[in-house]
């Protein structure tokens, strides 16, 4: 049963997004996918955020460019948490799409991450599920010492080779 609903506006947000479901597979937590529209086909969306909370998802995670209205009408249909991740685009670099994502109205609130921020997302929505599952505590907790560990490393060989030869051998 998915816990975490990924859903986005277009198959263009689909390299960013990846990242939020390469993320989820890593911390072992099943998810499920979906390109829906908000603006072109309102009423699959509606039909889709509406039986979310039917189908176990616990979070959802919306990319959207532009106007970015996917993660709020998410957080308007969910009764759960929900994490929008701005996407860059083309005239603005993704600017539009992080304040539209931002400034929800009182009472309908969307966790924000950074433009492009799918990874991100991921990790976030693990920690709200972690909450209330010791398994997916454990596995964040090893992701983090993953990712020390990895930078212990890199400052082990700095200090060993000097930056010259670190970034020759990068």
């Amino acid at each position: 049963m998915p816990k975490v609903g990924i859903v986005m506006g277009s198959d263009s947000d689909l390299k960013v997004m990846s990242k939020a479901a390469s993320m989820l597979e890593k911390l072992g937590i099943d998810y499920e996918m979906t390109i829906i529209s908000a603006h072109r086909m309102p009423d699959v969306f509606f039909e889709w955020a509406k039986a979310a909370e039917g189908k176990g998802i616990k979070v959802i995670i919306a990319g959207a460019g532009m106007a970015a209205h996917l993660p709020g009408m998410c957080a308007a249909l969910f009764p759960m948490p929900v994490i929008g991740v701005p996407m860059s685009g083309k005239n603005l670099d993704g600017m539009d799409a992080l304040y539209s994502i931002v400034q929800m109205p009182p009472g309908i609130p969307v966790a924000t991450v950074a433009i492009d921020g799918g990874m991100n997302a991921a990790i976030l929505a693990a920690k709200i599920l972690a909450v209330s599952d010791d398994d997916i505590l454990e596995r964040l907790k090893a992701y983090s010492a993953e990712m020390k560990d990895t930078v212990q490393a890199k400052a082990d060989r700095l200090k060993e080779v000097g930056y010259e030869e670190y970034l020759a051998g990068k």
